[in-house]
C-alpha cells in the first residue's frame, strides 16, 4: 500500500477476526452425537419408537429411521445418527 504506514493497515487483523468468529460459530453450531450410552440409547430408541419415528423390523433383525428411511442394526448406531439427523435438521431450518 503505498503511501500508508504499515502500522495502520488494519486489513489482516479484520481477516484474522473474521476467521475466528466463523470459527466461534461452527463450534457453537456443533453438537454432540458422540457421547451416548447404551442405556441412554435405549431410552432414547425406545422412545422413538413410541413416538412412531423409528420402526422395528424383527424377521430382518433391524430398526428403521422412518424420517430418513434407513435401517439400522445398532441401538446405539441408531441413537447417535438420529441426534446427528435433528441437529442437522435444525441448523438447516434456522434453529439451533
Amino acid at each position: 500500500m503505498p503511501g500508508t504506514d504499515a502500522l495502520d493497515d488494519a486489513s489482516a487483523d479484520h481477516e484474522r477476526f473474521g476467521a475466528e468468529l466463523i470459527a466461534q460459530d461452527q463450534d457453537a453450531a456443533r453438537v454432540a452425537v458422540a457421547d451416548i450410552d447404551d442405556g441412554r440409547a435405549h431410552a432414547l430408541v425406545n422412545d422413538l419408537v413410541d413416538d412412531d419415528v423409528v420402526t422395528p423390523i424383527p424377521d430382518e433383525r433391524v430398526l428403521v429411521h422412518e424420517p430418513s428411511d434407513e435401517a439400522f442394526d445398532s441401538i446405539l448406531q441408531l441413537a447417535v445418527f438420529h441426534r446427528g439427523w435433528i441437529a442437522a435438521c435444525d441448523i438447516v431450518g434456522g434453529g439451533q
